[in-house]
């Protein structure tokens, strides 16, 4: 067997892979939500330098929101356009004593009000390639092109959900997902790209402890006449 087999044999068995670290606090006992209220996810975004991805966001909302009937998560794109500019990095409220603010604005609060929402879940954070090594050299001769060498990567996501209750006016606790992963890039002849998902992980890891902390059996359900 060539060296070079044993080689490609050796890099097809590396894998990339990712860890995520939850954190949660939760200040308060209980969570009531009544039938038809509704979460909205939005990206702390506090300058042009800063912001939490957008596809972070979107990620989190879907999750949140997927195989389940009772929490219903509104767009976040959605939501900023229709209360611009309140929601923009320099105006968006930074603690929940700061809705007062801008609730005073009786359009605003009509128009909060008209998406039914309950709970207002802020993501502050971002995933950065943290350190890389190694490198690819390609070339074309007359027996053709190919490609040698082998690099690595490494990605960090640090992000913080807080989530506030809108209709109290209260933060009910954060959230916190740290992740890491190492992403690698052997090449031998083609490169074959071993990719971390950093932030996927963290989105997903995050998404479902957000819906655990807003677990549907902890959850009282109010309808008309009565409750259950």
């Amino acid at each position: 067997m060539s060296e070079r087999l044993l080689i490609l044999l050796a890099l097809i068995t590396l894998q990339a892979c990712t860890s995520v670290t939850i954190d949660e606090y939760k200040a308060s006992p209980s969570v009531q939500i009544e039938q038809g209220e509704r979460v909205v996810v939005l990206g702390r975004r506090h300058s042009a330098n800063y912001e939490t991805e957008p596809d972070l966001i979107t990620c989190i909302a879907e999750v949140l929101g997927k195989d389940n009937d009772l929490i219903q998560v509104v767009s976040e794109r959605e939501f900023v356009d229709a209360l611009y500019p309140w929601f923009e990095p320099r105006t968006a409220p930074m603690r929940v004593r700061d809705m007062n603010r801008i609730l005073t604005r009786a359009e605003v609060a009509e128009r909060i009000n008209g998406y039914d929402i309950r709970y207002i879940v802020w993501v502050d954070g971002n995933t950065e390639t943290t350190s890389s090594s190694g490198s690819i050299g390609c070339s074309i001769g007359a027996g053709g092109a190919g490609c040698f060498g082998f690099g690595t990567w490494d990605k960090e996501s640090d992000y913080e959900a807080s989530i506030w209750d809108y209709q109290e006016l209260e933060s009910l606790g954060q959230i916190s997902a740290d992740a890491a992963g190492t992403s690698y890039m052997p090449a031998i002849v083609v490169p074959i790209p071993l990719i971390a998902r950093v932030q996927k992980n963290a989105c997903e890891a995050m998404g479902a402890q957000i819906k655990t902390f807003l677990n549907p059996q902890d959850i009282v359900i109010k309808q008309a006449g009565g409750s259950k």
